[in-house]
């Protein structure tokens, strides 16, 4: 017996009383006459609203809508719709998986679009509704010119414009620059394979002749591409527009966000616009909410590290302390150790600055500092939760440390991070925010400092003997022939940088009876760091070393992150 087959989307109408049979024949009629869709010709005709079709999709049929504006496709998935298939049909591919293609389609309901469309591409075909002119828009950014940034730039023939004619373009010439599909396409583009190369920020830099882009890789900014400077208008305008910034205003900082999906992952964009002398410059912060979350076997711990972090994370109270500068991996470790200890007996609550991941069973909020949410607020309202476990985005101040310590000592287990170079370094920043000696030694269990080094690429690691200086300068006595040492000859896989993917470094202090001491005696933080020495704590440099001579890392990557010691 054959499939049973989907009425049109005029029938549809028609059944569900949306429409009446005499409408729509009158809608044909005009429809025929000017060669416009049947879709675009009901809602000029007033017959029917965008909305109305929208809602009868949904509602009736159960076919998403979805807003191709918050959509980044990839360039391989254009590929695998032929171009005049999507103007034909009006569709654009969003994503693909395994043999399955989502299409955004004007007409969702074309059986005729979807039995040709299944038998060209070999492929399963599940369609989503989408506005029809977002969709024609969208075919005009994606196809009929080149995938690369390159390519995209030498096809916009946008008008030169110079840094003294800048100032004086009218607004709605600006807006206008920022919404034609080649500027779209090239902005798109940028973030497309900054995220396909795995970077954490994009950053959109004007130079005195040109606009520089670079992306941040494994912690190391790498050049991008550069874009001629009478495209500079355009190109910040467009990433401001993105994220709802105003475009008038380019004197003061201004700071957004924005959404977009890529492959059918959700990225979340932080976008900050800095006023510079050639222009404002633009950074975007990349997180991918859908990343899939990382085990504390998997953050770089060395076994005996691991299980007394393990066993920390269990103490049912006391402060636990994460250190190190900013994008050394300290939020990924806290939502790891949350994650692990989640169990339904647990209530778990966070306040955070961004919230970076989405966590099944724990309550998390966003710190609004114009709404007056702080993390001393924050804190504070999340205590009168009943909460067995709070993570704190960050200690700040002396507010937020006061309200932390009271929350370890009334038996609440409390995660959170401060700016220190090294574990010791938190116990005297404590105390020099003013919370006295013995409160942190009856608080804290223990602080974690830690960096993120760069990995060798597996595609092309080699063997190397490294000199004696090198060694020595990392404190390695080379007594036998016997040290190897790796490296990343540099290939394609890599960028030929040598490196792929990064890990964690850790110098773990758990505070015995000891440290306690020194901290009540307002010890500086190089005697409590002989002290956890003698006691067995690895520094940085040492787990880093560690992880040279495992083949992990090299010489170079480890001495890179660890030059403060």
């Amino acid at each position: 017996m054959p499939p049973k087959r989907r009425k049109s989307l005029s029938d549809s109408l028609v059944e569900q009383g949306i429409i009446s049979q005499e409408d729509l024949r009158t809608a044909i009629s005009d429809s025929e006459k000017t060669g416009e869709s049947l879709r675009k010709t009901l809602v000029r005709l007033g017959l029917v609203s965008e909305e109305d079709i929208i809602s009868f999709f949904e509602e009736q049929l159960g076919i998403p809508y979805v807003e191709l504006g918050s959509y980044i496709i990839d360039s391989k998935v254009i590929k695998s719709i032929p171009e005049e298939l999507a103007r034909k049909y009006t569709i654009i591919p969003l994503f693909k998986s395994g043999e399955t293609i989502t299409l955004a389609m004007a007409d969702p309901l074309n059986v005729i679009a979807l039995d040709d469309l299944r038998l060209k591409t070999g492929c399963t075909i599940e369609p989503v509704a989408a506005n029809e002119t977002d969709i024609k828009n969208s075919i005009n950014q994606y196809y009929g010119t080149g995938g690369s940034i390159d390519e995209v730039i030498k096809t916009i023939q946008t008008k030169a414009i110079g840094a003294e004619e800048e100032e004086e373009i009218s607004l709605e010439k600006l807006h206008d620059m920022a919404e034609e599909a080649p500027i779209i396409k090239l902005v798109n583009l940028i973030i497309l394979q900054a995220i396909r190369d795995g970077a954490s920020d994009i950053h959109i830099e004007p130079e005195e002749k040109d606009l520089r882009v670079r992306a941040r890789i494994d912690g190391v900014l790498h050049d991008v591409s550069t874009i001629p400077k009478h495209l500079q208008a355009a190109v910040i305008s467009r990433t401001k527009i993105m994220a709802d910034l105003n475009i008038a205003t380019k004197r003061i900082p201004q700071d957004g966000r924005f959404q977009i999906n890529i492959e059918n992952n959700q990225i979340d964009v932080r976008i900050s616009a800095l006023p510079t002398i050639y222009g404002e410059n633009i950074v975007m912060r990349l997180l991918d909410t859908s990343s899939v979350l990382l085990g504390l076997e998997q953050l770089g711990f060395s076994e005996n590290n691991l299980d007394q972090f393990k066993l920390l994370i269990t103490r049912p109270h006391g402060i636990i302390l994460v250190t190190g500068p900013t994008g050394s991996g300290k939020t990924t470790t806290l939502y790891s150790a949350l994650n692990t200890i989640n169990t339904p007996d647990k209530n778990i609550i966070t306040v955070e600055d961004p919230v970076e991941y989405r966590l099944a069973g724990i309550r998390q909020s966003q710190i609004n500092p114009k709404a007056g949410l702080t993390f001393a607020s924050g804190l504070r309202s999340i205590l009168r939760q009943d909460p067995d476990v709070v993570m704190v985005g960050e200690i700040r101040d002396r507010e937020t440390a006061e309200i932390a310590v009271q929350a370890a000592l009334t038996g609440h287990l409390v995660f959170s991070t401060l700016h220190t170079n090294d574990a010791a370094g938190a116990l005297t920043r404590l105390t020099d925010m003013g919370i006295e000696p013995f409160l942190i030694s009856s608080s804290i269990i223990g602080v974690i400092a830690q960096r993120l080094v760069r990995t060798i690429c597996p595609s092309c690691k080699e063997e190397f003997t490294p000199t004696e200086k090198s060694l020595k300068e990392l404190g390695i006595e080379k007594e036998n022939e016997n040290i190897k040492i790796f490296k990343g000859k540099g290939c394609k896989n890599c960028k030929n940088t040598g490196y792929k993917g990064r890990i964690g470094i850790f110098e773990q202090m758990l505070l015995n009876d000891k440290i306690k001491d020194l901290v009540l005696e307002r010890t500086s933080s190089v005697v409590i760091k002989r002290a956890a020495q003698e006691a067995g704590m690895k520094t940085l440099r040492e787990d880093g070393l560690d992880k040279v001579m495992k083949g992990i890392t090299t010489l170079d990557e480890v001495m890179r992150v660890t030059q403060e010691e």
